[in-house]
């Protein structure tokens, strides 16, 4: 989205520390908010379809994972990764003790999850901590499928997302569901800015139907200063919404959409 702040330089590092220590001002929370409804809808898509796995996509340091399968707060993985002790750490002593950490906290109800980002650094630690099970860097905006990744859609029924709506097309996801052997559902958020009708109108080629609640928003983060707010609200008017209350009072905010046969 034109006028947003880039973070580019914290999503590929060997580890998470600079990720959260530059997000923890701006109150970054949407996987805050995404924890719960992952948690539901992989329940509810293991109901349908027993051993299904999660896809999450631009999955960076395996968040999203992590707050689903373990019994964590992203309070907690802020406090764990921003506090004097991780600071003193290298990176190996980090995953050493991020695997205890990860490892002590597993749900039971825990379910396999695949990572999807063009990060190979970040993909790299999610899997050395044991966040993914699996992790693919393509880029799909711009290439097909590796032959791996295009097996690994053969165990996925749930695609998540809370981070590539602002970039990602329709292509990401029509060379993902082309690769799938089950009914694939997805559960994005996406900033209420960002049109989502291609992508919905590419999913509902696949069969699914799109719904949400253009009402009900939440928030994303703070915004870096006046010049991003400035844009925010802009583009919210430009679309036809109305930026109080949110853009306008300092926060980007996301939309929920779920996809479902």
């Amino acid at each position: 989205m034109q006028g947003m702040t880039s973070f580019d330089d914290i999503y590929d590092r060997p580890d998470p520390r600079a990720y959260f220590t530059r997000l923890a001002p701006l109150s970054y929370e949407i996987p805050h908010h995404a924890q719960a409804v992952f948690r539901r809808t992989a329940a509810e898509r293991r109901l349908a379809d027993t051993g299904s796995a999660v896809l999450d996509l631009c999955c960076s340091y395996g968040i999203n994972a992590a707050l689903l399968n373990h019994d964590l707060t992203l309070a907690d993985l802020y406090a764990h990764y921003t506090g004097p002790e991780a600071r003193e750490l290298t990176t190996a002593e980090l995953i050493d003790r991020d695997k205890a950490f990860y490892a002590s906290r597993r749900r039971p109800d825990a379910v396999p999850v695949i990572g999807l980002d063009i990060a190979r650094n970040a993909l790299d630690y999610a899997q050395a901590v044991g966040l993914l099970d699996a992790v693919h860097p393509d880029n799909l905006e711009e290439h097909a499928p590796s032959p791996a990744l295009g097996a690994a859609m053969a165990d996925a029924g749930l695609i998540t997302c809370t981070g590539g709506g602002t970039f990602l097309s329709r292509r990401t996801f029509a060379a993902l569901l082309e690769c799938a052997r089950r009914p694939v559902w997805v559960s994005a958020f996406v900033l209420r800015t960002v049109p989502y009708a291609p992508v919905a109108s590419c999913l509902a080629g696949f069969g699914l139907t799109t719904r949400s609640d253009p009402e009900r928003t939440y928030p994303q983060r703070a915004f870096t200063g006046p010049q991003e707010r400035r844009a925010a609200v802009s583009a919210a008017r430009l679309a036809g919404l109305d930026p109080t209350g949110r853009e306008a009072d300092g926060h980007h905010h996301a939309v929920l959409y779920e996809s479902r046969p």
